[in-house]
Protein backbone atom coordinates (compact mmCIF):
# COMPACT_ATOMS: atom_id res chain seq x y z
CA UNK A 1 0.00 0.00 0.00
CA UNK A 2 1.63 3.56 -0.98
CA UNK A 3 1.52 6.13 2.33
CA UNK A 4 1.75 9.00 -1.00
CA UNK A 5 -1.92 10.45 -1.91
CA UNK A 6 -2.99 8.85 -4.83
CA UNK A 7 -5.43 11.46 -6.65
CA UNK A 8 -7.64 10.31 -9.14
CA UNK A 9 -10.68 11.92 -11.22
CA UNK A 10 -13.25 10.44 -12.26
CA UNK A 11 -14.91 12.10 -16.09
CA UNK A 12 -18.44 10.68 -17.20
CA UNK A 13 -22.15 11.94 -18.11
CA UNK A 14 -24.71 12.10 -16.28
CA UNK A 15 -26.43 8.86 -15.48
CA UNK A 16 -23.48 6.73 -16.54
CA UNK A 17 -22.29 6.10 -12.41
CA UNK A 18 -19.54 8.24 -12.44
CA UNK A 19 -20.14 9.54 -8.72
CA UNK A 20 -21.01 5.95 -7.58
CA UNK A 21 -18.34 4.22 -9.10
CA UNK A 22 -15.40 7.01 -7.52
CA UNK A 23 -17.97 6.05 -4.22
CA UNK A 24 -17.55 2.37 -4.31
CA UNK A 25 -13.45 2.81 -5.47
CA UNK A 26 -13.40 5.13 -1.83
CA UNK A 27 -15.04 2.00 -0.04
CA UNK A 28 -12.91 -0.57 -1.31
CA UNK A 29 -9.84 1.73 -0.70
CA UNK A 30 -10.95 2.20 2.79
CA UNK A 31 -11.45 -0.91 3.53
CA UNK A 32 -8.42 -2.25 1.94
CA UNK A 33 -6.30 -0.30 4.69
CA UNK A 34 -6.03 3.00 3.00
CA UNK A 35 -6.77 5.04 6.27
CA UNK A 36 -6.91 8.12 4.40
CA UNK A 37 -9.86 8.41 1.81
CA UNK A 38 -11.50 11.34 0.68
CA UNK A 39 -14.12 11.73 -2.28
CA UNK A 40 -15.66 14.94 -3.48
CA UNK A 41 -18.32 14.99 -5.83
CA UNK A 42 -18.55 17.95 -8.57
CA UNK A 43 -22.63 18.89 -8.86
CA UNK A 44 -23.56 21.72 -10.37
CA UNK A 45 -26.01 22.00 -14.25
CA UNK A 46 -25.31 18.30 -14.48
CA UNK A 47 -28.23 16.29 -16.45
CA UNK A 48 -28.06 12.93 -18.08
CA UNK A 49 -25.80 12.90 -20.67
CA UNK A 50 -23.94 15.78 -20.06
CA UNK A 51 -19.82 15.66 -18.68
CA UNK A 52 -19.56 15.50 -14.89
CA UNK A 53 -16.19 15.00 -13.20
CA UNK A 54 -15.55 14.08 -9.64
CA UNK A 55 -12.24 13.51 -7.53
CA UNK A 56 -11.33 10.81 -5.30
CA UNK A 57 -8.09 10.68 -2.96
CA UNK A 58 -6.71 7.69 -0.89
CA UNK A 59 -3.72 7.18 1.22
CA UNK A 60 -2.33 5.06 3.92
CA UNK A 61 -2.59 7.90 6.26
CA UNK A 62 -5.43 10.56 7.49
CA UNK A 63 -5.24 13.16 4.21
CA UNK A 64 -5.82 16.42 5.62
CA UNK A 65 -6.13 18.89 1.84
CA UNK A 66 -9.82 18.46 1.36
CA UNK A 67 -9.29 20.72 -2.01
CA UNK A 68 -10.41 19.53 -5.58
CA UNK A 69 -7.88 17.72 -7.61
CA UNK A 70 -6.14 19.62 -10.14
CA UNK A 71 -2.95 17.73 -10.46
CA UNK A 72 -4.18 13.77 -10.35
CA UNK A 73 -2.13 10.68 -11.01
CA UNK A 74 -4.67 8.78 -12.63
CA UNK A 75 -8.13 9.77 -14.68
CA UNK A 76 -10.91 7.38 -15.44
CA UNK A 77 -13.05 8.03 -18.68
CA UNK A 78 -16.36 6.43 -18.34
CA UNK A 79 -17.09 7.22 -22.27
CA UNK A 80 -14.36 7.59 -25.04
CA UNK A 81 -16.58 10.61 -26.70
CA UNK A 82 -15.53 12.91 -23.93
CA UNK A 83 -12.18 13.11 -25.46
CA UNK A 84 -13.74 15.04 -28.02
CA UNK A 85 -15.79 17.42 -25.39
CA UNK A 86 -13.49 17.80 -22.16
CA UNK A 87 -9.69 18.08 -21.76
CA UNK A 88 -9.76 14.83 -19.23
CA UNK A 89 -5.96 14.93 -19.22
CA UNK A 90 -5.44 18.31 -18.07
CA UNK A 91 -3.59 18.26 -15.71
CA UNK A 92 -2.74 14.74 -15.49
CA UNK A 93 1.22 14.33 -13.59
CA UNK A 94 3.91 13.08 -15.86
CA UNK A 95 3.80 9.49 -16.15
CA UNK A 96 -0.17 9.40 -15.29
CA UNK A 97 -2.22 6.84 -16.56
CA UNK A 98 -5.56 7.19 -18.45
CA UNK A 99 -8.09 4.86 -18.51
CA UNK A 100 -10.65 4.98 -21.17
CA UNK A 101 -13.89 3.05 -21.58
CA UNK A 102 -13.31 2.48 -25.31
CA UNK A 103 -13.46 -0.27 -28.11
CA UNK A 104 -9.85 1.20 -29.36
CA UNK A 105 -6.19 -0.27 -27.87
CA UNK A 106 -4.12 1.68 -25.73
CA UNK A 107 -1.84 2.21 -28.66
CA UNK A 108 -4.26 4.39 -30.81
CA UNK A 109 -4.14 7.27 -27.95
CA UNK A 110 -1.36 9.79 -28.20
CA UNK A 111 -0.93 11.19 -24.93
CA UNK A 112 3.11 12.08 -24.35
CA UNK A 113 4.94 10.99 -21.04
CA UNK A 114 1.52 9.32 -20.13
CA UNK A 115 0.19 5.87 -19.69
CA UNK A 116 -2.95 4.49 -20.92
CA UNK A 117 -5.37 1.41 -20.71
CA UNK A 118 -8.79 0.79 -22.40
CA UNK A 119 -11.34 -1.73 -21.87
CA UNK A 120 -14.85 -1.76 -24.11
CA UNK A 121 -16.84 -1.76 -21.10
CA UNK A 122 -19.83 -0.76 -22.78
CA UNK A 123 -19.88 -4.04 -25.07
CA UNK A 124 -19.15 -6.20 -22.13
CA UNK A 125 -21.18 -4.87 -19.76
CA UNK A 126 -24.53 -5.32 -22.37
CA UNK A 127 -23.19 -8.88 -22.94
CA UNK A 128 -23.20 -9.09 -19.13
CA UNK A 129 -26.80 -7.93 -18.98
CA UNK A 130 -26.19 -4.54 -17.53
CA UNK A 131 -28.85 -1.58 -18.93
CA UNK A 132 -27.66 0.01 -21.87
CA UNK A 133 -25.01 3.44 -20.64
CA UNK A 134 -24.34 1.57 -17.15
CA UNK A 135 -20.91 1.38 -17.39
CA UNK A 136 -19.08 2.36 -14.10
CA UNK A 137 -19.17 -1.17 -12.77
CA UNK A 138 -16.81 -1.65 -15.27
CA UNK A 139 -14.91 0.78 -15.14
CA UNK A 140 -13.99 -0.33 -12.03
CA UNK A 141 -12.72 -3.65 -13.17
CA UNK A 142 -10.52 -1.90 -15.35
CA UNK A 143 -9.20 1.03 -12.67
CA UNK A 144 -8.58 -2.22 -10.77
CA UNK A 145 -6.59 -3.98 -13.35
CA UNK A 146 -4.63 -0.77 -15.04
CA UNK A 147 -3.89 0.72 -11.14
CA UNK A 148 -3.34 -2.52 -9.58
CA UNK A 149 -3.92 -0.63 -6.23
CA UNK A 150 -7.05 -2.72 -4.70
CA UNK A 151 -7.03 -6.14 -5.71
CA UNK A 152 -10.42 -6.96 -7.89
CA UNK A 153 -11.94 -9.54 -4.88
CA UNK A 154 -12.75 -6.41 -2.69
CA UNK A 155 -13.47 -4.31 -5.92
CA UNK A 156 -16.45 -6.77 -6.23
CA UNK A 157 -17.63 -7.54 -3.34
CA UNK A 158 -17.79 -3.88 -2.57
CA UNK A 159 -20.00 -3.43 -6.08
CA UNK A 160 -22.10 -6.05 -4.59
CA UNK A 161 -22.25 -4.71 -1.21
CA UNK A 162 -23.22 -1.48 -3.11
CA UNK A 163 -25.49 -3.31 -5.25
CA UNK A 164 -27.35 -5.87 -2.83
CA UNK A 165 -30.89 -6.78 -4.16
CA UNK A 166 -30.00 -4.84 -7.07
CA UNK A 167 -27.75 -7.16 -9.64
CA UNK A 168 -24.95 -6.99 -7.32
CA UNK A 169 -23.84 -10.38 -8.57
CA UNK A 170 -24.35 -9.26 -12.19
CA UNK A 171 -22.35 -5.85 -11.61
CA UNK A 172 -19.56 -7.83 -10.10
CA UNK A 173 -19.23 -10.27 -12.51
CA UNK A 174 -18.84 -7.16 -14.96
CA UNK A 175 -16.27 -5.65 -13.35
CA UNK A 176 -14.19 -9.42 -13.07
CA UNK A 177 -14.74 -9.55 -16.80
CA UNK A 178 -13.37 -5.91 -17.59
CA UNK A 179 -10.62 -6.76 -15.41
CA UNK A 180 -9.49 -9.38 -17.55
CA UNK A 181 -10.06 -7.79 -20.65
CA UNK A 182 -8.71 -4.69 -19.79
CA UNK A 183 -5.07 -3.75 -22.03
CA UNK A 184 -2.52 -1.61 -20.27
CA UNK A 185 -0.40 0.14 -22.67
CA UNK A 186 3.52 1.73 -21.39
CA UNK A 187 4.63 5.05 -21.75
Amino acid sequence: MRDDIIQTRWHGRGGQGAITAAKIVADAAFRSGYSGVVMAPTFGTERRGAPVFTSLKFAGAKIYDLSPITEPDMVIVLDHLLLEEVDVAAGLKPNGLIIINSPKLPSCYNYNGMRVATADVTNIALHGGLPAGIVNTGIIGAFGKASGLIPIDLLCETIEKEFAGKNGPKNAEVARITFENTHVGGL
